[in-house]
Parts: structure tokens; sequence; C-alpha cells
């Protein structure tokens, strides 16, 4: 079964959230990567990430996590947007894959850790308009919090975020996430309502594992829905890249550049760094590029 994500906003609660279980998707880019647990986690959480705060988009939207710390991981990205009305599409990578920390002091993964201090960046790309991008400093490096703290400090909107992966050397075991955020205008009953309920809210991957839905997670935290009020959304590993668009990149490399390319290899191997997919050029392919200018 594919990975599902839920969206409601109950009538009269000025609270609107969206969950996820979003293990296969995980395990697929764990998989394509190749990336050691406390990797995973990370770029788990910030994919969970990205797929949540896309269920807000326009149809022609893409939402971009960027990830910048100290940490050995130094960067990690994650893309989502809508392949058509009832599906998302997420992808995400490491610039580090192999990174792999002791477990925290608390006994879980070092996500912080493995990122350290930075900054978070996140970009709303339309194709017929300039892109809109909140830069705000990391508060953790835990990528919950880090988002959360992008809503209130860059789109003022107070939010309650919690994502999980269970990730081991054998996969992942759990993976998924709620976000749900409070709309201007809120009654102050409905907003202790939903802290209370965030300080009882236990963790999603242990919540996941024992076999609750992306329904579950949200209920947890918004309270009970009219199963009226669900949107539910598929969730899948997808990726921009084409062959196409690689040709574009090599001819901005110049003129020169491709000829030289061209006179040192018998053959040009470009790779995706979110999919992982390998182009290949061949020699008269790299002259011809060069040719075309």
């Amino acid at each position: 079964m594919p990975d599902r994500l839920i969206t409601a906003a109950p009538h009269g609660r000025g609270l609107v959230g969206s969950a996820a279980v979003t293990t296969a998707l995980v395990a697929e880019i764990r998989a394509r990567h190749d990336l050691a647990p406390t990797t995973a986690a990370a770029v788990g959480r910030l994919a969970t990430g990205a797929a949540l705060l896309a269920a807000s988009l326009g149809p022609t939207e893409r939402l971009s996590l960027h990830v910048v710390g100290d940490g050995p991981l130094e960067s990690l990205g994650a893309d989502a947007w809508y392949l058509d009305a009832g599906r998302i599409g997420v992808r995400a990578y490491a610039r580090h894959p192999h990174v792999d920390l002791p477990p925290s002091a608390r006994g879980k993964l070092d996500v912080g850790g493995a990122i350290g201090r930075g900054s978070l960046r996140v970009t709303r790309a339309r194709p017929d308009g300039a892109p809109y991008v909140g830069v705000v400093p990391l508060r953790n490096g835990e990528i919950a919090e880090d988002i959360a703290g992008y809503l209130a400090d860059s789109e003022q909107i107070p939010s309650v975020v919690a994502l999980g992966v269970l990730a081991d050397p054998s996969g992942i075991a759990a993976a998924g996430g709620v976000a749900v955020q409070v709309l201007p205008g809120t009654d102050e009953a409905q907003i202790a309502a939903l802290e209370a309920r965030a300080g009882r809210l236990p963790p999603v991957t242990g919540t996941i594992a024992r076999g609750a839905g992306a329904d579950d997670l949200l209920a947890a935290l918004i309270g009970d829905i009219a199963p009226g009020a669900l949107r539910s959304i598929e969730l899948s590993f997808a990726c921009l890249c084409s062959r196409a668009k690689v040709e574009v990149t090599l001819r901005s490399f110049g003129r020169a550049e491709l000829e030289r390319m061209a006179h040192e290899r018998d053959a040009t191997d470009v790779v995706c760094e979110f999919c992982k997919r390998c182009f290949a050029f061949s020699r008269a392919e790299i002259r011809a590029l060069a040719a075309a200018g």
C-alpha cells in the first residue's frame, strides 16, 4: 500500500493539520542513497516535513527544504510537489550519505549532532513567478522544531510539528509526522487544548510501529475529526530529472569545457543527486552539445 497524507481543518477550531505515514517513502530514499541510520533519520524527517507542508501548495508550485549545518552531514535537501490532485511526489538527498553517529544522551539517533548549527531555507517555487524564499536559523537541528520555528518566524504561524524515523542498519521500521498550524484569531481555549495534547503526544515512530495511521496521528493533536473533514493524498518518491535537463546543464559549461571533456573521456556520466539515476553521454554526444553551443 502507498504511503498516505491526511489533511483536515475542523470547523470552528481555528486549526489546520496534516499527518502522514512515510515508512515506504523514506525506505526508498534510504535505499537509493545507501543512507546510514543517522543520515536516514535526518533525511527522512526532512522529506516527511516537506510532504506535510506541501499539502497547502497550489497545483504548479514546488516546496523545497534545504538544511545547511556545521556538523558532519553539512547539507541535505528535500522537495515536494503535487503530481496530480490526489498525489504528492517527494525526493530528498544528503551531501554525505554515510554519516552515522553514536546515540544521543537520550539514546536516540543523534540527528542534531549530525547537522549541527546552521540554517533552514524554505523555497516555494512557481513556474509563473519569482519564488518565495525564507531562511531561519536552526533551533536544534532535529528538523521538527526547526520547521516549527520557520513557520513561526517567517510566516507568523504558531505550529506544533512532530517527525520521526526509526532507522537501523537493516532499513526503515517506521517513519511519519504530524503538523498542526494555528490560524489567526483562534480561541485561546483551542490553543490551550492543542498545547496540552502536544505535551502528551507519544513518539511518532512508536505510534506508527503499533499500527497507527495518518488519521490517528492527526487526531492525537487536533482532537476528534469528522470523517467528512479528512482529505487523503497518496505519497510516493518522484524526481524531476530528465536527459533534456542534463543536456541544458552540460551546455552551460561552455564550448571549451565540453570539448575538453570530449577529448579526455570516452564517456561522461551525470548522476542525479536526488534519485541517483545515471545519464550517460558518449564522446560524440558531448561534442555535439559543444557544437550546438
